[in-house]
């Protein structure tokens, strides 16, 4: 794996604004942030995506995840959140290092949700869907290959 920012913020070398930290997991304010509060949970294990993840350290991420996101909304105001984690420079992940994102949300500052209000120059993330088909016959057969591998 790579030797990634967050794995230089993990041991120390880096400066960072810690909200919580414990034995598997660390919590920063996002130094780029997309909205107020904005927050990355980051396992401590060198993994680049959450495949890649032992179940103890996926389990801790898991554990701490609601109980960041319920501060950060307390904190914050925030009326919804977005939680976001991509896997893959094809997925959009930039550093290669599992971390999902809190990106809180207000209501009189929606700018980049898809179908409200734009504010063109605006921070935000872009959230937009445009879902495909899947025929019975192609879930039947997809679900057949990913059960066996489980």
């Amino acid at each position: 794996m790579t030797d990634s920012i967050f794995s230089k913020i993990i041991r120390g070398e880096i400066s960072s604004h810690k909200v919580y930290e414990d034995d598997f997991v660390i919590a920063i304010l996002d130094i780029a942030p997309l909205s107020e509060g904005h927050t990355l949970v980051i396992p401590k294990e060198p993994a680049e995506t959450i495949d890649q993840l032992s179940d103890d350290h996926a389990a801790a991420v898991g554990r701490v995840l609601p109980r960041i996101a319920r501060a950060i909304m307390k904190v914050t105001g925030a009326t919804a959140y977005n939680l976001l984690q991509n896997n893959g420079q094809d997925a959009g992940q930039v550093v290669p290092h599992v971390h999902f994102h809190i990106i809180p949300r207000f209501p009189d500052r929606n700018e980049a949700i898809e179908g409200a209000p734009d504010k063109e120059n605006g921070p935000g993330l872009r959230v937009t869907w445009k879902p495909g088909t899947l025929t019975p016959e192609e879930a039947l057969e997809l679900g057949k290959h990913i059960k066996r591998l489980l």
